[in-house]
């Protein structure tokens, strides 16, 4: 098990070997789904590189269990996932990056609500999946820290410090799905994470794309979102269950998103 650092909200514990989660006896969730290193090898830095073979693993469904019917009625999943230490070769722990399908609820590609639980995480983001990238973000997040990816963004979950496993969770679309294509027709995201001597991460554009330029930066704090400063989203959601309906409903926020700055 590894410690949580702030209140989450949830009776949820992270294990470390194997990698999963332990569920209060207020909580539910699934065993977890394991993501392998030969699942992402191809949206890598170096497809053939050594690391740990579960690279991560994901809880998608968990919450009180008192919550069950309104999280199926208001059409909202929330997920946890938790990565292993060390290194992909000379990258961190990362997911490879998608885009989400669209939904069958919406019919749009939908947000997400991300919250660090543990560790230090960077989430990556970039607009487009197409040859132009657009705008790409990389989003420094410490233990409470919220980070939200707005709809039909490519995005990637990235540990920022070998040592220490990274956990985080987040509110999702029921209908949840990945659209890979994009990223993979350009083995990888626009930005690749590379550590340095110093397990410092360093940014080397990735030649598939044309040229973008990456913002490096802390998370905004998006009240216009619901979040709210000492309060875990899961907290959030307990004190009002529809502050979060503009995830399986993105059209709720529509003028968020127009000009949206993570």
């Amino acid at each position: 098990m590894h410690e949580i650092k702030f209140e989450t909200g949830l009776s949820i514990t992270p294990t470390i070997n194997p990698l999963g989660f332990e569920y209060g006896s207020d909580c539910f969730g699934p065993l977890v789904e394991n993501r392998r290193l030969d699942d992402i090898r191809k949206s890598l830095f170096e497809p053939n590189c050594e690391g740990p073979e579960i690279v991560y693993s994901i809880a998608m469904d968990v919450g009180k269990k008192t919550h069950i019917q309104i999280l199926n009625d208001l059409n909202l999943l929330f997920g946890i996932v938790t990565y292993s230490a060390g290194k992909l070769g000379q990258e961190p722990i990362r997911s490879q990056g998608h885009v989400h399908k669209l939904s069958s609820i919406s019919n749009l590609s939908t947000p997400e609500v991300y919250e660090i639980w543990n560790g230090e995480a960077i989430i990556y983001m970039q607009k487009s999946d197409k040859d132009n990238p657009g705008l790409c973000y990389a989003v420094y997040g410490k233990p409470g820290d919220v980070i939200i990816v707005p709809p039909n963004w490519v995005h990637a979950t990235i540990s920022a410090n070998p040592n220490i496993p990274l956990t985080f969770g987040a509110w999702c679309d029921r209908d949840y799905g990945f659209d890979y294509e994009g990223v993979r027709k350009h083995k990888g995201i626009a930005w690749f994470p590379i550590y340095d001597e110093q397990n410092v991460i360093k940014w080397i554009p990735n030649p598939n794309y044309e040229k973008s330029e990456l913002i490096c930066k802390t998370p905004n704090l998006h009240p216009e979102l619901g979040i709210e400063k000492g309060l875990s989203i899961y907290q959030i959601f307990e004190k009002k269950v529809d502050t979060f309906n503009y995830v399986p409903f993105p059209e709720l926020k529509k003028e968020v998103w127009v000009d949206f700055i993570p």
